[in-house]
This record gives C-alpha cells, structure tokens and sequence, in this order.
C-alpha cells in the first residue's frame, strides 16, 4: 500500500545537544572538515552518512545514543567549539567587509539550480555545482549574496542501467521537512507565499519559500506544492528540467518574477540589506528584470526609465556555446502569458520585443530567454575566456555594425571551491594550513607542492579509495541489473591500486563526446590491457531523461566495458553525483576531456582533479584553452578545419591515443628516480599545484564578479537613481538617460560621415603620425552625443583593418550648415606594410556603460582611404 503523503518526523534531542540542530542546517558543514569530523562522533560505524547527509544520520541514531552523547564531557566541549566557530564565521568582517571598493548593498543571485551538497539534490550538472560553488565562496570571503532558486520535490533524477545497459531514471521524491532547510515564516508564524499570475492573469501559481543556509549566505527555493494551487501547478516544482513547454515557462515565471518577490519578503522580514544587484545565471531567470521593471513603473516612471534601470543593476552569465542549448520558447505562448496581465504600463508588445530574435538567421516565432537576458542586463560574460569569444560571435546580431571583438560580453573564468573538492590528504600537505579559507592563499599550494614524494604516496592513497567506492558502486549497479552475487565474484579485481587511473564524467549531449575513447576498440584494448604500462579508466555521466542519442552513447560504452577481456579495466558507475564526483577528481592521476572545440563553456571538473595533484588530459577548450602551458599535462590536438564530423573524431581519437600511449602511459610508469618515483610525472603535478591552484578558486572568480560586474552594477544603478545632470527628483539620471536614448535613437539616422581626409605630407614612416579631418553631419544631434573616432591598423587581404586601435578625434569647427561639425584627430603609423584606417561615429554619455550599449555606430559610405606600400 503506498503512501499518500510523506514527511519526517525528526529526533527530539537532549537540551545539551541543541547545538547540533543549527550546525546541521548551515550547509557550512558540507565543507568545513572541522564540523563533519564531529558529526562522525555521533555515530563511528555510519561515518560515511555522517559526512553526506548528518540530518540523515540523525535520525537513524537511537535516543540512548543521544543521552550518552549528552553526557559525554568531551563531545559537548568539541560541540561548544565547533558552535562558537560557526558563529565566529557568521559574524565577522571577511574579504568584502575590508575592501572599501566593494559598494553593493547585496547582491541577489538566481539560478534554476544549486548543487551544494548531495543531501540537497537540487542539481543536474554544471551548471548547478558552479552556482553552489558560487554561493559558497561568496560566503567565504563575505559577499552579502542572496542565492534565489526552486525546491524539486523529485530533484534530478537518480540513474540506473537495465540488463542491457540502457539509462532508466527514477525519481524519488523528497520532504523538504527532512532536508536541511527551513520554512520562510513572517512574523506572525505564518508561511510566506509569493505568486505569480499567469494566462494573462487568468490563474495564480502560488508559492511558499524554504531557506538553505550556505554559510552566511540564504539560498531561498520557491515550492509550488502548496494548498492554494490546483494538481497541475503544484506540480510546477516536481523535477528539474522536466514537463513539456508549458511547464517550463511555468518554472521560469516562478524562478524570475516569484523569485524577486520572494526576496523582498525575505529581506522585509530578516531585515537582510536590499539587493542593489541582481545576477542571472543563465537564461531561466530572466523574468526577473520584467518584474524589476513592474516594481519601477508602480513608482511613477515609464517603461523606458524603468528598463534602464533595471538593466543598470543586472549581470548575466551565460553558460551555453550553443544556440541549441538556449530556452526558446513559442513567442504566442509567452504572449498569452502576459496579454491583459497585471502592470497595464507592461504591454505585451514591449515584453515579447525583449526576447525576439532580431538577427539575421533568427525565428521570428520564437521568444529566446538568453536574447532576452541580455537585453535586460547592462553587464554580460561568458564563463572562460575562449567562451567569451565564442559568446561574442554567436550573439553578435544584437549589435549589429560592431566588430565581434566589440561585442559587449566580457568573460570570467569559472573557479571551484576548494574546500569542497579538495581531499583532506592533499590539505594535510601544507602542514601549518588551518582551516579552509587557507586554500585561498597562493602560498598554500606552495607548501602543498613541496614535497613530491609525500605527494605520490597521497596519490596511491586517493586512487585505492576511489578503487573502493567504485568497486562498491559496481557491484550494487550489477545487482540493479539482476546479476546474482556469484555472478559478480570478478568485481573484486576491478581496478588496481597501483594502475595508472583516467577519470571521465560528465553529462552527456553528443558535443562531450563520451565514446570518442572507443572509436577504435582495438586500440584502446591494448591500452587497457599493456602488460608494462596498463590503463585503467573511470567512466560516469547522465544523459538527459529526454535525450535517446545520449543514452545510447551511454549503452555502447556500457557494453564495451562490460566485455569479461576488459571490465577490470574500466567501468561505468550510473547515477553520478557529487558524492561520486568527489571521490573522481580526487581519485584519478588524469583527467579526460574531449569535447568538440569549442563548445565546451569552461568544464570546471578538470581544476577540480588539478587541485587534488591530477594531471589534464584535454582539447583546447573551455578554461584548459586559457590555462595550458605545456607542462601541467597534455593539450589532444583539435581538428578544427575538418569539416567532416566522422572524419574529424577520427583524427583526435587516434591523437588521444597516442598520448596516452607514447606520453602519458610512459611518464606515469618512468619509476627510476629516488625511491622508485615517476619524478618527471611528479614535476607536472608539482608545477600544477602551484600554477593552477590559485587560479581555479572560486574565490578568485567570485572576487572578479565583485571588481569587475557587482560593483560597477551597484554604482550604475545608484547613478540612475539620483538626481539627473539638470537636477529633478528621484530616478533623474534614469529619466535622463532614458529620454537621451529616445532622442538619439530617433536621430540617429540623419547622422553621416560626409567627408575624409588624411594629410600624406606628414612622416609616413613607422611610428609617424598620420592626421586626419573628418567632416560629420549630426542632425538634430549635438557634438556631446556622439564620439567620433579614427579606427586604424594593418590592412588586411580584403581591406579589414586587423587588431584595430582607436583614438577620439577632437573638435576642429561647426557645427555648420545642415549640422556638419569638423573633426580633427591622428593615427599613429605601425609597422611596414599594408596599413588602413577609417572613421565611424558612436553615441556617448556619462551614464553608458560602454559605446556599444545601444548598438548604434554610423561609418563612411564608402573607404575613407587607404594607405598601402611600403611605409618607411
């Protein structure tokens, strides 16, 4: 008989253990070594769930147990210390508290998922274990964020293989009472609900909030199971990523207008500071900034200064390569949606026109959430440097007459919380580091590299643990699989301890390639089974529920390794998570990644392996793009130009194993040096330690967020909302901003550059300057709205100026006749050679973020000139 509903009843615990419940419900625990070390005293013989799950463990604990710990003098001292060191971390100024260029009052970060900790399984992927990273690191160094999000009931779901190695999901269903959080309350005791309208106000979903603390940071997740809603939109909240069209925009409504609702009520009712910045991760949120706009025009402005507004304190981080990967929805239904709805300055016209696809090649009748996104967003980057250019290029039809190099979207490097990912032994080697934040130090990776031969015993010890768990794993895969325990006596000579071990796990869409390690079996058998240098690689990832190509891409490796010549060699564990993930990265001599370049984003497994002395093994791609340097492991060469997909797997394919074979393989077993050490392997990972291990840090990518897109977002955002330039009310410099826009849009197109002219009596030898006039026709426009500019570099085959520099030309007369105005300016001459110039004109005020934010440039009808031959 199954259960109607289901929910947690929880211990009652002795008076002297009270403190346990709040060190439980601060996720702090999940990478505080300290705490977890106490949570393993509870219960020595269940160490493991101590460590994953301890309101789990909690449970399981029989009450005489607890009135003996409630005794116990020394439990209860180490208790009072781990609660004194909780609140000490709570309360004390960090990072951000001691850096006076740190303006924002709070920064309100939304995402569609978090991976914190297994006990939380609010994630799917990448992207979520980069949010929960984020969050954590932001509570590290003091970063007053505010994590907004939706709670699964069904989560992602867990996998599992069929006798055929076919991926089935199940989705086990959680109570949120029985998780590590807590029920938003306003005070009266009452449960908090937001909503959100939809059908053009025709329905209501509703919502209560329920708080995860990350350290000092609340992570605040909308749950539409709530008696207010009918079945179907309770429902809205069931699972990640699943349901048809409809029920996904019904979770993005939520995620981005509930959630902005959601916190303000928190803010209202914890005191906690207003966001002066809001960050959108990924496309799924972006209804966030139509409520932000509802919330100005409610305050007496128009849409227009609204928007400015809102886009003045928005950051969006785009995390997809791929158009394919981008949330599109049907443009009538998102117009049914809001058609008639709650704001009438709100109309439906203005809202589908943020996220219609007005570029060349675009659909018309689509509505595109990551368009939208960054139209709403005054500041956008990319996640690595290589995807920021990729970034560029793809959304490059938003700013049309720009160079792709000067398309707005910037880049910051994503970064992994070292407390979370690296394991104690390689802490352990910097032995006067004390607690986490000294990961944070780039003198701890020195200390940690010191000394090779402590790191190669490490090593052994990581790599028969993860031997250990996925021997565990296997066996338990098999059984799901209906094998019998005779079956299965082999599983206890999978893997070895001393065996050189490649990790692969990732999710699964065609672009990452999980059986690109199989495009000739012969091959990779004989790597597997060298009788002087054997390999031996761990394989885990999910395919999307939906996604039959994947799971099939994952049935074909199953089946190769389930082949009796090579399964001791090399296995597939299902259900990856981050308790898997952990023991991976920590586990393997070298991590694996051969995506198609460069559609990899950043792929942050690989810094998580670094930091724990693996080496890399990897295309050119994603964040290894920006950080190989030739010795802190192998770069696969990519077959870029090859336009043939078979042909081009084909080429790398055969290059990875020739690196395995011929580099790798004979590194790793090269063991003649003191004390029968690989000391050339040993180097790599020495000068890993030290190069990667202060750039891969989250707090190193959470710091760039704050320098480089919080605070310039909260000092943009304050500037709008002051007094303009002429004086006024509150909101000046929006309405002025927003009215100058309006006016320069509207006469832009009377804007031309009418003439061009260079003095070629100067010094054309390099380094000499070549003056130039330009002659331009403004309009109704005034000289204080444009900036004109001599852009000017080596010529091209085809005229294209390459690496272009620009420099303002001055005022030299004007305005005259019909508006032209003369400007004046020169060019500084380069090296010998083909050199070219031109002029463009661009709008400029003091409260643009940067010239090309309204993607409006003006240049010559035809080549203003051209300086070619030999420039002496």
């Amino acid at each position: 008989m199954k259960a109607i509903r289901r929910f947690t009843i929880h211990p009652s615990l002795p008076e002297g253990l009270a403190p346990l419940q709040a060190l439980m419900l601060n996720l702090r625990w999940s990478w505080h070594s300290g705490t977890r070390e106490l949570f393993g005293l509870i219960d020595p013989a269940n160490r493991q769930l101590a460590e994953q799950d301890p309101a789990a463990l909690l449970a399981t604990v029989p009450p005489g147990r607890l009135a003996e710990l409630a005794a116990d003098s020394d439990f209860l001292a180490r208790l009072g210390a781990a609660s004194d060191d909780l609140r000490q971390y709570l309360t004390e100024p960090r990072w951000y508290q001691h850096e006076p260029a740190n303006t924002a009052g709070a920064i309100a970060y939304f995402s569609p998922e978090y991976g914190i900790t297994a006990a939380l399984p609010q994630y799917s992927g990448g992207l979520g274990i980069l949010a929960g990273d984020h969050l954590k690191a932001a509570s590290d160094l003091g970063v007053p964020l505010i994590g907004v999000g939706l709670l699964y009931r069904h989560g992602y779901f867990t996998q599992w293989l069929s006798r055929e190695g076919w991926q089935t999901e199940r989705y086990p269903a959680s109570d949120p009472n029985g998780l590590p959080l807590t029920l938003l309350r306003d005070g009266s005791g009452d449960a908090v609900r937001v909503w959100v309208g939809l059908e053009g106000g025709q329905a209501r979903l509703d919502a209560q909030v329920w708080v995860a603390q990350v350290g000092r940071v609340p992570l605040l997740l909308l749950d539409s199971y709530v008696e207010e809603n009918g079945p179907d939109l309770r429902e809205v909240t069931d699972r990640l990523y699943g349901g048809g069209t409809d029920h996904r925009l019904h979770q993005e409504l939520l995620l981005g207008i509930g959630g902005v609702r959601a916190v303000r009520a928190y803010c209202a009712i914890t005191g906690h500071p207003e966001p002066d910045v809001f960050h959108t991760n990924e496309g799924h949120a972006g209804f966030l900034g139509l409520e932000r706009i509802r919330e100005y025009l409610r305050r007496g402005l128009g849409f227009d200064e609204a928007l400015e507004l809102c886009r003045a304190g928005t950051v969006f981080t785009t995390h997809t390569p791929v158009p394919a990967g981008i949330d599109r929805f049907p443009r009538d239904l998102v117009a049914r949606q809001f058609a008639g709805g709650e704001e009438p300055g709100l109309p439906v016209e203005d809202i589908l026109a943020l996220g219609a696809e007005t570029f060349d090649g675009g659909d018309p009748g689509v509505f595109n959430m990551a368009v939208m996104g960054m139209r709403l967003a005054q500041r956008v980057n990319g996640v690595s440097r290589l995807h920021g250019s990729v970034s560029r290029a793809m959304f490059s039809g938003l700013w049309p007459g720009f160079d792709v190099d000067e398309v707005p979207i910037t880049s910051v490097t994503n970064g992994v919380h070292a407390p979370t990912w690296v394991a104690p032994e390689v802490v352990a080697l910097a032995a006067d580091a004390v607690g986490g934040d000294s990961l944070d130090d780039p003198s701890f990776w020195e200390r940690a590299a010191a000394d090779p031969a402590r790191i190669w015993e490490l090593r052994r010890v990581l790599r028969a643990r993860l031997v250990t768990e996925a021997r565990r794993r296997l066996r338990a895969s098999w059984r799901e699989r209906g094998a019998s325990d005779a079956e299965l006596i082999w599983i206890d000579g999978v893997l070895d301890d001393d065996v050189l071990t490649i990790g692969f796990a990732r999710r699964v869409p065609s672009y990452k390639r999980l059986t690109m390690m199989l495009h000739d079996p012969a091959r990779l058998t004989a790597l597997l089974l060298d009788a002087d240098r054997p390999v031996q690689i761990v394989v885990a990832g999910k395919a999307h529920p939906a996604d039959d190509g994947g799971k099939h891409l994952i049935q074909q490796l199953v089946r190769f390794a389930d082949q009796a010549d090579v399964r001791h060699r090399i296995v597939f564990l299902p259900d990856y998570d981050m308790a898997l993930a952990r023991a991976l990265v920590q586990g393997c001599d070298v991590w694996l990644n051969n995506p198609l370049r460069p559609l990899e984003a950043c792929g942050t497994s690989g810094m998580k392996a670094a930091l724990n002395g693996a080496l890399n093994l990897s295309i050119l791609d994603g964040w290894w793009d920006e950080w190989f340097d030739g010795e802190n492991g192998w770069a696969i060469p990519s077959a870029d130009g090859v336009p043939d997909q078979a042909r081009r797997d084909e080429l790398e394919a055969a290059a990875l194993y020739d690196l395995i074979g011929k580099s790798v393989a004979p590194l790793f077993y090269d063991t003649s040096g003191p004390g029968g050490r690989p000391v050339r392997w040993l180097d790599m990972v020495v000068h890993g330690l030290r190069g990667l291990g202060p750039r891969a840090l989250a707090s190193r990518m959470v710091r760039e967020y704050v320098t480089g897109l919080y605070a310039p977002a909260a000092d943009s955002s304050r500037a709008l909302a002051v007094p303009g330039s002429a004086g006024g009310t509150e909101f000046g410099g929006a309405r002025e901003l927003a009215a100058w826009k309006a006016r320069v849009t509207q006469g832009w197109p009377a804007v031309s550059v009418q003439h061009v002219q260079a003095a070629d009596d100067g010094d054309l030898s390099p380094g000499g300057q070549l003056t130039v006039r330009a002659s331009v026709a403004l309009g109704e426009l005034a000289p204080d709205d444009v900036r004109v500019e001599v852009v000017y570099g080596r010529a091209g085959d085809a005229d294209e100026i390459v690496d272009p520099a620009c420099v303002a030309l001055r005022l030299d007369g004007g305005p005259g006749p019909g508006g032209v105005v003369r400007y004046i300016g020169s060019a500084q001459l380069g090296q010998p050679g083909p050199f070219g110039y031109t002029i463009r004109v661009l709008p400029e005020h003091r409260l643009l973020s940067r010239p090309a934010e309204l993607g409006l440039i003006t240049f010559p009808d035809a080549p203003a000139g051209m300086v070619n031959g030999d420039l002496r």
